[in-house]
C-alpha cells in the first residue's frame, strides 16, 4: 500500500525550478519525519533532505541553499522546493516516513512508509 502521493515533478531546464508535493495517505504526517529521497540511473538512493516532527531540517551537501523542505500538517502534505536545479539533480523522488528524526544521519532502512516516486529531469 502506498503511503505517500508525489506530485509536481517533470522536465525543467538547469537553473529552474520544481515544487515536489507529497501527500500522506492513511496515516497523519504530523507524527513523523518525513524525508526526500533520489534515486538517480546506476546510482544508489540517497537523502535529499528530511523534516522532524518539530520542523528541524537536513539537507544533503549538494542541495544546500538551492532546496527547502517544509511541511504542512493540515493538509497531510510535504514538500519540496527546488531552486536553481542542476543536471545533477536528474533523478526519481521520493519521500518517506519514519517515527524518528535522526539530525545529520539519514538512514534509509529507518524509513518505512514510501510512496512510488516521481521522475525529476533537468535537461538543456
Amino acid at each position: 500500500q502506498v503511503a505517500f502521493v508525489e506530485s509536481g515533478g517533470g522536465m525543467v531546464q538547469p537553473g529552474g525550478s520544481l515544487r515536489l508535493s507529497c501527500s500522506a495517505s492513511g496515516f497523519t504526517v504530523e507524527h513523523y519525519a518525513v524525508g526526500w529521497f533520489r534515486q538517480a540511473p546506476g546510482k544508489e538512493r540517497e537523502g535529499v533532505s528530511t523534516i522532524s516532527q518539530d520542523e528541524r531540517t537536513y539537507y544533503l551537501d549538494s542541495v544546500k541553499g538551492r532546496f527547502t523542505i517544509s511541511r504542512d500538517n493540515a493538509k497531510n502534505t510535504v514538500y519540496l522546493q527546488m531552486n536553481s536545479l542542476k543536471l545533477e539533480d536528474t533523478a526519481v523522488y521520493s519521500c518517506a516516513a519514519s517515527p524518528t528524526w535522526f539530525g545529520d544521519y539519514v538512514p534509509i532502512y529507518e524509513y518505512d512508509k514510501w510512496g512510488q516516486g516521481i521522475q525529476v529531469t533537468v535537461s538543456s
